[in-house]
Formats: C-alpha cells, structure tokens, sequence
C-alpha cells in the first residue's frame, strides 16, 4: 500500500459493479485510501499490509502519513457517500455523480475540493479550479471541514452580471461640482437633480444640493459630464489627479473604481456596501428613486494575490443569503474584470 489499495477480481463484481467503488485494472480493483477506509468501516473489506491485518485505527492512521489531509477527504467523501452519491477520485479531490448517475452512465456533474476552514485559500488555487470545472461544464464545489468536523458546501462559479440601467448622457452644460474634504458636492438643484433621478448617482445633502462619492465623482468626469475643482487650489481637476487625492483619501480607490466603472458600463448601479462589510451593494436597475427595487449583489474588490480567509467568507456569504443577495467577488483578469459567484449549497 502506497496510496491504492489492490484487490482481487472478486471486489470488481461486489464492489464495483454494484457501488462504484473504485477503478477495476485488469483483473484487480485499485482503490484509493479515502475508499478503502471507507469500505473497512462498512465491513466490506479486509485489508492486509505486511502480513498484517488492519483494523480502522492502524488504516486511517497509515493512511494519514501517506496522503496529506487524509482526515479531511475521509471526513467529506463519508457525507457524499452517505448522502447516496457516487463518488470517485479525479484530478480534483473527488468527481461526484447526479443523483440517479453514476460512473459509466452519466457523466459527472460536480468537481469537488476539500479545504480545511483554518487554512487561507489563495484566489490563484481558486481561479483555475473554476476554470478547469467550466470548461468541461461541471460545477465547482469547495467542500469546506471545521475545526468540530462539521461540513459546509460552497458552489464557486464566474459570472457576468448584466443589468438594465441606461448610460447617463449630458444634458446641457458641464455639471459644476466641488472636491472638499472627502467627497463632492454638486452646488445646482436642477443638476443634483438630474444625477441622482438617471442612473440614482449620489445622496441629496438637502433639497437642492448632491453629495456624490469619489468612485462616482471619478466615473462621471471620466464620462466628461462633470467638473470638479479643487476646494484647496480652485483648480479644475483632470481624471489623473483626482484618482490621486482619492487613493491618498481611500488607498483601495483605484481598485474600487476599476469595478464601479466596469459595473456601471455593465448597466448595474452600484452603491455602497458598507453596511454589509462590502465595496458595493450592486442594482440591476433603477426604474424610480423614490421606489427603490432590492438589490441583486454585494460585491468585494479584490487584488490577485488575495487570500480567501475561510472564516470571513463564510461570514460574508452568510450575511448575503441572509438580506437575500449573491456574494461576489470582483478581480481584473488581463484586460477585463472576473467575478466570482461563492454561495452555499445544499448537498
């Protein structure tokens, strides 16, 4: 035993032929140790190392120094096993079956990783994985282990949200605003107006004037719509300066502001998500301010290299079920964004 365990042509008939388990070569079935463990605790099998018959305890903990994270993958393939799923070993930890399918009839649906809930999830682990279960059409799960051995399961998936809000276009003159401290104010009732009824920009500070974010302030003079001057220098202000007074103010701003212009570009009206933890509290559209519909989305900016801590995401996803939206986490992916959907499911 290295890290199969062989056995004889009988297994392939009782084994295999009735429960999948297993990979049948030639005349022998060639199980992996997560299977083997398994079987012994069913009674199904009785396996030998040296001379030597093994009882559960000496397998699983043989079975512990030769595959990294042994109790981990035992601990989920049991629950998928005992949930009535085939299961097999893969490229990924293990490939599971749709209910009703199993090897040979159908094709796998779900491609499944364990993950320890103490040990940070790099976005590179994660980002191929998705991939690699897209491009064969199969549903990436992480199967997350606690520290009291209780399982969570999560669909990870790219998505592209899309949504129904018109592009704002100008009307008539440049919209004056002001950079203070840590926002912009729009001065002119008319404008403030304007801005917050196409595309809900902003918060009225009262009746005639609007106090407008600096990802939504940067978004509308890159559009040419407004422009900001300086409250310190009463300079009007370009694109590139005023990305650098807002990343010394907020220093994710160039990240938020890459996400927030390519949401809008997308249709979406973006808002903030700070009651939520988040970057944004995402709409689909906007049909009225004074109605405003659910919104769909919370989504996080991220960098490349972020490290996914298990525990924070379990929070964060939880807190989004729970108000009824998908979490998401937004990525530049080359020369374009990437978002990943992470949300709870039931085996």
């Amino acid at each position: 035993m290295h890290d199969r365990v062989l056995s004889g042509k009988q297994a392939i008939n009782e084994l295999y032929r009735t429960a999948y388990y297993g990979r049948p070569k030639g005349d022998t079935l060639e199980l992996t140790l997560v299977e083997a463990a398994y079987l012994l605790y069913r009674k199904k099998l009785d396996i030998e190392l040296d001379g030597r018959v093994l009882g559960f305890e000496d397998l699983f903990t043989e079975a512990s120094k030769r595959q990294r994270y042994f109790e981990l993958k035992y601990i989920v393939y049991r629950d998928l096993r005992e949930r009535g799923f085939y299961v097999q070993s893969g490229v990924t930890d293990f490939r599971v079956y749709p209910r009703g399918g199993h090897p040979g009839k159908t094709p796998a649906k779900s491609f499944v990783y364990v993950r320890s809930e103490r040990i940070p999830m790099p976005l590179s682990d994660l980002v191929p994985w998705v991939s690699a279960a897209e491009n064969v059409r199969k549903q990436m799960i992480l199967a997350i282990v606690d520290e009291e051995s209780d399982l969570t399961y999560y669909e990870v998936k790219k998505v592209h949200p899309k949504g129904k809000t018109a592009m704002i276009q100008l009307s008539g003159d440049l919209i004056r605003a002001t950079f203070l401290e840590d926002r912009v104010l729009v001065w002119d009732a008319a404008s403030s107006q304007y801005l917050h009824q196409n595309g809900f920009y902003g918060k009225p500070l009262d009746d005639e004037r609007l106090q407008l974010s600096l990802v939504e302030s940067a978004y509308l003079l890159d559009l040419g719509l407004i422009r900001i001057m300086d409250s310190g220098t009463g300079n009007n202000l370009e694109i590139k300066t005023f990305s650098s007074l807002a990343s010394s103010i907020d220093p994710d701003f160039l990240r938020k502001y890459g996400v927030y212009a390519d949401l809008r570009n997308c249709g979406l009206v973006p808002k903030t998500g700070f009651k939520f933890g988040t970057h944004f509290r995402v709409y689909a559209g906007i049909v009225s301010t004074d109605k405003i519909s659910h919104s769909e989305y919370l989504i996080h900016a991220i960098t490349p290299d972020h490290l996914f801590m298990l525990p924070v995401t379990s929070r964060a996803v939880r807190l989004a079920n729970s108000v009824r939206k998908r979490m998401l986490y937004a990525v530049r992916d080359r020369e374009k964004m990437m978002y990943l959907d992470i949300g709870r499911i039931k085996m």
